[in-house]
């Protein structure tokens, strides 16, 4: 008999934080499920792993402690998206872009102002100045819903809510039995599967297995890293929130009660605007000298402006509140001991209510006067009692010992002078994000933009436990690069990168280690990857949904039409260069080098003029390319404005003819 012990997080009473403690009792034998692939924890990432798993044929188990799926922008409730400026088109994968385009739907089914669809292409419902899209967390749940539907009524995908690993069974290094307990019915049920993940907020499995993992922030000494501390500080980890939502109610009074420790919050100088007003714009000094224009708090992260629709369907602006005011410091709840983690997020939640309770009584107002008793907490929104969070936004938690840490020098601006942040070949997805740390810095300047920046497998990948990798913030990054690796975008695409990449250690019979060691079955993810849409290189001019997507990424990839330095930009419509011809070609064929494919008389011409075909045709006198190429090249120049000696061929076309050369050899 056992007894296992829970943190219901969803039900946590502030004003009795140890009755979320539950206690169950394992008696009989649990209900025994197996399944080629456990998901625990129901994220971003999560979702996007349960796809790209199902996907490949696996037959997937998925466990979620809250009732919603989702993670940080559902039931961590920031549903105002922190992405990258081309997130619509080059900057996320396919799917997470239909992801937003199917919330946007639903939005657009509403109707205008003026009755009608009158939404340009990229609507935001909010009208909000942090992110390009925000939405009430109920459209994401309803639209997560329908894209995880035709898996779970093909029986490849199961789902279970309000649930959580208690305990793992290991044997020869892998992890064989998942013990989960459903927090509502205290019922036990175990996974035997072949594969997990470890989609938690928290990397709850990473001591239920018994390894070594890193929290808070590392030393100087152990990262290299110029802003990180002299010395180790594990429980200086990123600051924790919970969100909540209010509409404004112009002429009512909606005012809570004041919540326990709002006196000591205030005293300690806790609550504040940073110089926003409510409903205006503002300024303010730079250190610099410079004036920096702030637009109003209230449309930061403002989830529906009510001027974008009909009356009827949302009579009242609605925003919801993640503002720094109310980040909880210095309380690290990545801690072992239960009741300390439970005090601490009720602290957590009386200081949100605490700044709500400041809002609505003693924030000036834009008009004179204190406080906006006009704003109503939504607790329906966030589908609790007490209006906030079903889980506070984690910022940080974690993370494995991976085979190659990615640290601040491998994504930064300042340490990355070209368009991208540090290459690298093993690149299973891409991100944009500045190092933004809610919490102490320890050294100032941490803070800072970044390149756009990959996923490296290396981080992805540890050397314990053969058959479990992270898809949340529980990667192989620092406190530092933490900081740029967790917001949703790039939490989405590491979840399909691990997808993939479980079916694959599956399909070859091997661990995750060894299927990061052959080269072929890394590309073989690589691969999948690009041909579902997601991004492992960074380009400004090919979406998914272009023709030239996948080669043009894969050809890059293998460094045969190498990254320009100074843009993002893949020109697939510019006409190929000589010279981009040559490097090419010859290292397709295995020459020595690219020069052998000119005569003297030919280095007089530009390398940078665009290939002709009478370029192609001194070649094909020379025989240096094999017959069969040459007629494919020659085929390639199709239609041209020009005579049928200077025809040129374009990057596009040459991508897509290369690619398909180099998956045949």
């Amino acid at each position: 008999m056992k007894i296992f012990q829970v943190l219901d997080v969803e039900n946590l009473n502030a004003a009795e934080p140890e009755a979320g403690i539950r206690q169950f009792e394992l008696k009989g034998k649990p209900t025994r499920i197996k399944c080629d692939l456990a998901i625990i924890g129901g994220g971003t990432g999560a979702v996007a792993a349960a796809i790209t798993a199902c996907n490949s044929g696996l037959d997937v188990c998925l466990v979620e402690e809250t009732s919603w799926l989702g993670g940080q922008m559902t039931a961590q409730g920031v549903s105002a998206l922190d992405e990258n400026y081309l997130v619509e088109t080059t900057g996320s994968t396919r799917t997470y872009q239909q992801l937003r385009e199917d919330i946007r739907n639903h939005y657009r089914s509403l109707g205008g102002k003026d009755g009608g669809a009158r939404f340009e292409p990229h609507i935001d419902p909010g009208n909000c100045w942090v992110s390009r899209l925000a939405f009430e967390p109920k459209v994401a749940i309803k639209v997560i819903s329908k894209m995880l539907q035709p898996f779970i009524d093909s029986g490849r995908l199961r789902i279970f809510l309000r649930s959580a690993a208690v305990e793992l069974k290991l044997k020869d290094r892998k992890i064989r039995t998942v013990r989960c307990v459903d927090v509502d019915s205290g019922k036990f049920f175990d996974l035997n599967c072949l594969f997990c993940i470890d989609a938690t907020e928290l990397g709850d499995l990473f001591p239920l297995a018994g390894m070594k993992f890193r929290s808070g922030a590392e030393s100087r000494a152990e990262t290299g890293e110029a802003h990180a501390p002299e010395t180790a500080n594990p429980d200086n980890v990123q600051d924790f929130t919970y969100p909540f939502v209010v509409e404004f109610r112009d002429g009512q009074s909606h005012k809570i009660p004041k919540p326990p420790h709002y006196d000591q919050f205030r005293a300690a100088g806790q609550f504040s605007f940073l110089g926003y007003r409510m409903f205006e714009n503002s300024s303010k000094q730079t250190s610099r000298g410079e004036t920096l224009e702030l637009l109003p708090f209230w449309e930061y992260r403002r989830l529906i402006a009510r001027t974008n629709f009909p009356s009827d369907v949302f009579p009242f602006d609605i925003a919801m509140i993640n503002w720094e005011s109310h980040d909880l410091r210095g309380e690290n709840i990545v801690v072992p001991d239960l009741s300390l983690r439970a005090k601490r997020l009720a602290l957590g939640k009386n200081l949100s209510l605490g700044f709500l309770y400041w809002l609505q009584n003693e924030v000036e107002r834009d008009d004179g006067g204190r406080g906006y008793p006009e704003l109503k907490l939504r607790p329906d929104i966030l589908g609790t009692a007490d209006g906030l969070s079903k889980y506070p936004y984690i910022r940080e938690c974690r993370r494995i010992i991976p085979l190659k840490t990615v640290v601040e020098s491998d994504l930064t601006a300042a340490d990355n002078k070209g368009a991208r942040a540090k290459s690298c070949s093993d690149s299973l997805g891409i991100g944009l994000y500045p190092i933004d740390i809610h919490g102490r810095q320890d050294v100032p300047g941490v803070g800072q933009s970044t390149k756009p920046f990959q996923i490296p497998a290396s981080c992805l990948v540890q050397e314990e436990v053969r058959n479990l990798l992270p898809a949340a913030k529980n990667i192989g990054v620092t406190h530092i690069t933490n900081g740029a690796y967790r917001l949703h975008p790039i939490e989405w695409a590491i979840g399909e990168a691990v997808g993939f990449y479980a079916a694959e250690v599956l399909r070859r019979k091997t661990d995750i280690v060894r299927c990061y060691r052959n080269k072929n079955a890394l590309r073989q993810i690589q691969r999948r990857l690009l041909e579902f849409g997601a991004p492992i290189i960074w380009f400004d001019d090919l979406s998914p949904e272009d023709e030239a997507f996948v080669s043009a990424q894969w050809v890059s990839l293998l460094a045969f039409m190498p990254l320009a330095q100074e843009h993002l930009h893949f020109r697939p419509d510019d006409f190929l260069a000589r010279k981009e011809f040559a490097f090419a070609i010859s290292k397709l064929l295995r020459f020595k080098d690219s020069a052998e494919l000119w005569s003297k008389s030919d280095n007089g011409q530009a390398e940078d003029a665009a290939l002709t075909q009478a370029d192609l045709a001194k070649l094909s006198n020379k025989a240096l390319i094999p017959e069969k190429l040459r007629q494919q090249l020659f085929d390639l120049f199709g239609e041209s404005t020009f005579s049928s000696d200077v025809r040129c061929i374009t990057r596009r076309n040459f991508a897509i003819w290369l690619a398909s050369q180099l998956k045949q050899s």
